[in-house]
């Protein structure tokens, strides 16, 4: 051995089972001095899970303290108390055992990386929660791992050791190490933490100790483990020297980044904290010149001052509000609960205790502005007139519950504006298609975040009156949810004796919707419950017949797209065949919905002339309509040009409004009687088609006509296919159309249908009655029966949609039959 080496010789393990490495001479620290010969070849190794260390660095090396750690360390006494530290690859993971955990040890040297540490022990001492045991290191030199001899209880392997060679530095070495130094300087700059690291770096190393100072200058940043290893897999002091300037740099970027970023949030901030203590200071300075007040003060006046102009009902609501305004002088205007309880008050402060508007009493003056704004709907009509009537005899017009229903288009949201307008009160509407909530109708709890009252509440604050007019419209389409039924919600609502004491759950206190007019509309009342459906006065609205489509279109829906477009009466010539022609052919549906989007898609077209031509008029004529509108949506219903054996008109309603439908029979020859139904009929219309078939074949007794059921198998069939149908009054028509098939003979020409049957032959009442008569009107058919207990309905249609038709009312089949068969 050229060299001796003084270091730390006596290990002494303690009794209570805390191990530590003492030095003989207390006297001062020991001076590490190393020489080639004294390290060993063989050593211990601590694997490293997060990044490596290099040589001439200070560093603690934590262990698990276990039975595993006790090995290890006895090994490292043997090792004259020297270990060799080295990275374990990413594949092994790079999270640390948990305490009193083993440390994972690898299987094969493919495990670790080959450049690895050795260190000296200087000292090892157990941690205060006595899970871990520190190793207190000093990094002497590289090493490259040969052999790995064993694994168990500790890594123990053979190593060569890579030593530094001492050559003199050239410049451009020189020049790396300058601008490393530069750029840790700047470092420091940037971020404080590395002021103490820079001062440590530069009492250790200078620019003529490169491989020193590329060593401790990568140690400093905070790069990633694999990155780190890179460098200290680099022998050549001038090619690591160079990828460690390039560290450096990556890292003086990170920091300028995120000096940026503190910066901005720094001035964020300070900003905020200025607009604060400035709004503190003038708050202050004004209460001391009697210019302002508190918040609790302001908000107190102005709630004060809000109840002046009510009329507050009940000596509930006085008490609530009295003890919502004395918990809010004892608030701080910080605290959460102020802002509940100032939300709360404001909402009591500002609904319309007995605030209301003035009806108007003049029934002329409503019935103008009702016929003004919509043609037809006299049913409705009557019935606002008459609640304006009522009004006038009791000095007041009590609350009450409308439901318009009828096909869509045919004005039923817009009649309720018409209706707020001749009554002279606010109109608020809402829709209720899809809700599922229960808290839309009566409100949440104030002990949710963001609690509000329901929409009926909301509609009065907005409305500003206890009386006004709320539309609920698609009330057929309401739904329910985990959440609640909002149907059932709407039952208390709904309800002339109930909803005086409503009960919003955000308000808590009952307030009075006695006097709001509630106008509700559907399109059908099979999905309404029932108890709802019993709350309220049914209206039907019709669909129109051509002449008042006509009509509509020339007085409301011509004039408003004018309007809309931009156009005057003299840039568009629109005549009456025209606007006919676009119902039959586009726009044939109950409402007038679709022949309004026609009439604006010929408005466009016709802007766009005048603007692209510069033409003075656009004169439309029944020719242009292909081209403006496209092809024809609707042919004529009358498919069949003269009456067919088997085929029989009949009359449908739909929530679409009437139709009309050909129910078709047909025979094949077969072994044994049959029967079957197409054209997706639900279950009661083919119950009512097995009906007139039992019927039919139970009339026509004879022996040909029972052979003819006996050898034939019958089909019938409801076009269109595609289109589901139910309902029972098809009965007599499939009856029709039977007995035209089983007689061969067809029925007289221009007859349409509707009624139910029963197995005796008795004709039923059916629905829907002005629907199915529109329909006929639009089909041109002349002669239609219905059943005799419907010849009410018939007198109760206007003179105009029966101008042309002759009804035959029946209540037996047979007088079908007689109308139908007249030979």
């Amino acid at each position: 051995m050229a060299d001796d080496v003084k270091i730390i010789e006596e290990v002494e393990v303690e009794t209570d089972g805390e191990e530590s490495l003492k030095k003989k001479d207390d006297a001062g620290p020991a001076e590490i001095v190393v020489a080639d010969t004294l390290l060993p070849d063989v050593l211990p190794l601590v694997p490293l899970f997060d990044r490596p260390l290099f040589p001439k660095m200070m560093a603690p090396v934590v262990v698990g303290k276990n039975d595993q750690s006790k090995a290890l360390i006895k090994a490292v006494e043997s090792a004259s108390n020297y270990v060799g530290l080295i990275l374990v690859k990413s594949e092994m993971g790079s999270t640390p055992p948990q305490p009193g955990e083993p440390l994972p040890l690898p299987e094969s040297i493919d495990d670790l990386h080959k450049i690895g540490v050795v260190a000296k022990v200087l000292q090892v001492s157990g941690t205060k929660d006595g899970h871990y045991v520190h190793l207190m290191a000093q990094i002497v030199e590289r090493f490259e791992i040969k052999d790995l001899m064993s694994t168990n209880p500790f890594l123990r392997g053979r190593v060569e050791y890579k030593y530094e060679q001492k050559s003199k530095s050239d410049e451009e070495t020189k020049a790396y190490a300058v601008s490393v130094i530069n750029v840790i300087k700047e470092l420091v700059s940037l971020n404080p933490l590395f002021k103490e690291q820079l001062g440590f770096l530069m009492g250790q190393v200078n620019v003529n100790q490169p491989g020193m100072l590329a060593d401790l200058s990568a140690s400093m940043t905070t790069s990633s483990a694999e990155e780190l290893q890179t460098i200290l897999e680099i022998l050549d002091v001038r090619e690591r020297i160079e990828q460690v300037l390039v560290l450096l740099k990556k890292e003086m970027e990170i920091s300028k980044l995120q000096s940026k970023i503190d910066k901005r949030i720094e001035e964020r901030l300070s900003t905020q904290q200025r607009e604060f203590f400035l709004k503190q200071q003038l708050t202050e300075i004004k209460k001391e010149l009697g210019l302002s007040k508190g918040d609790q003060e302001t908000e107190l006046e102005k709630f004060q001052k809000r109840l002046e102009t009510l009329k507050l009902p009940t000596e509930e609501v006085k008490t609530r509000i009295d003890e919502e305004m004395n918990k809010l002088k004892v608030l701080e205007p910080s605290s959460a609960e102020f802002n509940v309880t100032r939300n709360y008050l404001d909402w009591l402060t500002i609904l319309p205790w007995g605030v209301t508007t003035k009806d108007n009493k003049d029934l002329k003056k409503a019935a103008r502005i009702l016929d003004r704004d919509h043609y037809g709907l006299e049913d409705v009509k009557e019935r606002i007139l008459e609640t304006i009537s009522v009004g006038v005899l009791k000095g007041d017009l009590s609350g009450s519950i409308i439901l318009l229903v009828g096909a869509p288009g045919v004005g039923k949201t817009s009649i309720g504006h018409s209706v707020a307008r001749a009554l002279n009160r606010e109109f608020y509407r809402f829709s209720l298609g899809g809700m599922r909530d229960e808290a839309e109708i009566k409100g949440h709890r104030r002990t949710y975040i963001g609690a509000m009252p329901g929409k009926f509440i909301q509609a009065l604050k907005t409305c500003k009156t206890s009386n006004p007019v709320i539309m609920l419209d698609e009330i057929d389409k309401i739904g329910a949810s985990f959440q609640g039924d909002p149907a059932s919600a709407l039952l208390e609502v709904l309800d002339p004796e109930q909803n005086k004491d409503f009960l919003d759950h955000y308000l808590d206190v009952r307030f009075d919707l006695s006097d709001v007019l509630f106008i509700c509309t559907a399109n059908q009342l099979e999905t309404i419950p029932g108890p709802l459906l019993d709350r309220m006065e049914t209206i039907r609205l019709s669909g129109y017949v051509l002449e008042e489509k006509l009509e509509i279109a020339r007085r409301y829906l011509v004039p408003k797209q004018l309007k809309a477009h931009g156009l005057k009466k003299e840039h568009i010539k629109l005549p009456k065949n025209v606007l006919r022609d676009i119902i039959n052919g586009y726009a044939r549906e109950a409402g007038v919905r679709n022949l309004e989007n026609n009439i604006k898609k010929i408005f466009r077209k016709a802007t766009k002339q005048i603007v692209q031509n510069d033409v003075k008029q656009v004169d439309v004529k029944k020719g242009d309509l292909s081209d403006l509108l496209g092809r024809r949506m609707f042919s004529e219903e009358k498919i069949y040009k003269s009456p067919k054996v088997g085929v029989v008109m009949g009359l449908a309603y739909t929530s679409m409004g009437g139709a009309t439908l050909f129910i078709e029979a047909t025979r094949v020859a077969s072994k044994g009687p049959g029967f079957k139904q197409t054209g997706q009929l639900g279950k009661v219309m083919v119950e009512s088609s097995e009906i007139a078939y039992t019927y039919v074949r139970s009339l026509l007794t004879s022996k040909k006509e029972a052979e003819f059921f006996t050898s034939n198998a019958i089909h019938l069939h409801v076009p269109a296919g595609a289109t589901p149908k139910d309902g029972p009054s098809a009965g007599i028509t499939m009856a029709c159309a039977l007995y035209s098939l089983v007689n061969n003979k067809p029925i007289i020409k221009d007859v349409a249908m509707t009624g139910e049957i029963s197995l005796t032959g008795l004709v039923m009442p059916i629905g829907g009655l002005k629907e199915k008569v529109i329909a006929a009107k639009r089909a041109k058919v002349s002669t239609l029966v219905f059943p005799a207990e419907n010849k009410d309905d018939w007198e109760d249609l206007d003179d105009h949609i029966k101008a042309g038709l002759t009804p035959h009312f029946v209540s037996k089949f047979s007088e079908v039959l007689k109308i139908c068969f007249p030979k």
